[in-house]
């Protein structure tokens, strides 16, 4: 799993108020005929994924050794850059999509390792599978374990443990802790170790 890259700046702001947002630019290339499910915030979502500069120069690819390097992330809790989680919604397992990200929803002005400053971005996106994640509402009551109206740590990785079981995959310990690390780091508001069923389901402006 490769996110340390797509992780999103701080949002650049003037006079206290957001800067007016570009749109990602979305092209469907591939759907598939038959579609079950389509990806909503909340989702964890698998992705093969190649990364272009405007001039067509590629920076990243995930293709390179089969499916060793798709990446398990979850879709609208900014784990990865703004315009994956605007550009991928709605999408079909199967389906391949190309965006054009503008830098504000990609890297801005700071840009971050290879990405240069201001970089407009092209991402051809593969999603291979769909997931309940543990940010969807529908997984609150299923995740508190003893029904205390609070999420622990332990309560989130036991979820995504048997979420595995499921689906028939082995459990991914490292997986596991490092989506759970993030959505504390994000949703632990008060930082008392424990994500409250409000901080749980409340609405943040990126969503």
């Amino acid at each position: 799993m490769v996110l340390g890259w797509l992780c999103l700046p701080a949002v650049a702001s003037v006079s206290g108020g957001k800067l007016p947002e570009a749109e990602v630019k979305t092209e469907v290339l591939h759907r598939p005929f038959i579609c079950h499910r389509k990806s909503k915030y909340g989702d964890m979502l698998l992705v093969h994924h190649d990364g272009f500069f405007e001039n067509g120069t590629i920076f990243y690819t995930s293709q390179g050794a089969g499916d060793k390097d798709a990446m398990w992330f979850t879709l609208g809790i900014r784990q990865v850059i703004k315009g994956w989680d605007v550009g991928l919604q709605n999408m079909c397992a199967g389906e391949k999509r190309r965006l054009v990200i503008p830098p504000s929803l990609a890297y801005g002005k700071e840009g971050k390792g290879k990405i240069p400053p201001e970089s407009t971005l092209t991402f051809i996106v593969e999603l291979l599978e769909i997931r309940n994640g543990p940010r969807s509402h529908e997984s609150f009551q299923e995740m508190d374990l003893n029904d205390d109206w609070r999420l622990s740590k332990d309560e989130v990785k036991e979820y995504l443990r048997k979420e595995y079981e499921r689906y028939g995959y082995p459990p991914n310990d490292t997986l596991h802790e490092s989506v759970a690390e993030d959505i504390f780091d994000k949703e632990d508001k008060n930082k008392d170790g424990f994500i409250s069923s409000r901080e749980f389901t409340y609405k943040h402006d990126e969503l």
